[in-house]
């Protein structure tokens, strides 16, 4: 029974597959962009996250409470439109690409797909995500312009101007910035996310009388499953990566910094190693992980909703075909 349903995702198209992956992650965008904003803002601090003189912020409420004071309450879901975009468009090209790799592999070797099922989801969701990545990646750029500016002094009217005036004064290359460590972050990221989910969800949960629900001739892991292996998922994939993002953070502001002076000390770098030098230097290691905390919320909220939400949308499409 198990065995039938772990190929029951070979019914489901790969148009399918990129609809449900472009809702999914539009519909955990709409939901997580605040926490994604903390993150970020975190992370381009480079006085301690604490209460001492010099830190704009120093906790996750205070953060809250100070950016709806000073820049109003909207300013919580900046960057939202590429955010979007960012989301829907990587949601459609990761989780089609996914399932269409998995579709060749079970094809092309049935009985080795079952007996290396996990370095295989491994593989394909670290391929589908670095594909994702690069297409979408501009997107990410203009995102973290647009959530870093302090909106009393605008440097960019929105998306659009954003994303003219940086190619059209910094040229082309400037909406790439930072996409060597986040391929750096992404590959084993995804990679470890669908392994850790695809582990949870085709073997361990589904052991589970509880966590399952039954269709017709197969049993599938339930709502409550699909969240608690996403969340799972979620916090182990970015622990292990999170450095890669700060350090793309930091990356995709520089040439930016006049826009930032009020937010405290601004960071120069020239590059990835050269970033990473300077935060360890400056501010020691744990600077690596400025962001973690909701960066963690976020992590957890999002993995749990993304797989979740790109399962029921599967299932519901699955089942009106019967």
């Amino acid at each position: 029974m198990v065995q039938l349903v772990q190929y029951s995702d070979s019914k489901i198209s790969v148009w399918q597959s990129a609809f449900a992956g472009g809702l999914a992650g539009a519909f955990t965008r709409a939901v997580a962009q605040p926490l994604d904003v903390l993150k970020i803002r975190f992370q381009l601090q480079i006085e301690p996250i604490s209460s001492k003189k010099g830190s704009k912020y120093s906790s996750m409420m205070q953060a809250i409470v100070a950016i709806v004071k000073d820049e109003g309450f909207c300013t919580l879901w900046s960057g939202h439109v590429p955010a979007q975009l960012l989301s829907i468009s990587y949601g459609i090209l990761q989780f089609s690409t996914f399932e269409k790799l998995t579709q060749l592999c079970q094809k092309s070797d049935h009985d080795f797909y079952i007996a290396h099922s996990h370095w295989i989801n491994f593989n394909n969701g670290a391929i589908a995500a670095t594909i994702a990545t690069i297409a979408s990646f501009p997107f990410d750029t203009v995102r973290t312009r647009l959530i870093a500016e302090e909106k009393t002094r605008k440097a960019y009217k929105g998306f659009i101007h954003a994303f003219s005036t940086m190619a059209k004064r910094e040229g082309p290359s400037a909406l790439f910035k930072g996409l060597v460590p986040t391929l750096g972050q992404i590959a084993p990221h995804a990679g470890i996310q669908f392994a850790v989910y695809k582990l949870f969800t085709d073997n361990l949960l589904r052991q589970i009388e509880y966590f399952q629900r039954d269709t017709i001739g197969t049993s599938e892991c339930s709502l409550m499953a699909n969240l608690i292996a996403g969340s799972i998922a979620g916090v182990v994939a970015k622990t292990m990566i999170y450095p890669f993002d700060l350090v793309k953070k930091r990356l995709q502001i520089q040439g930016f910094q006049q826009h930032r002076q009020n937010f405290g000390k601004q960071m120069y770098c020239n590059g990835l190693l050269h970033c990473i030098k300077l935060t360890i230097t400056e501010e020691g290691f744990l600077a690596l992980y400025k962001g973690y905390g909701p960066s963690m919320l976020k992590a957890v909220l999002v993995s749990a909703l993304h797989f979740a939400v790109y399962d029921e949308i599967k299932h519901l499409m699955l089942k009106m075909q019967r």
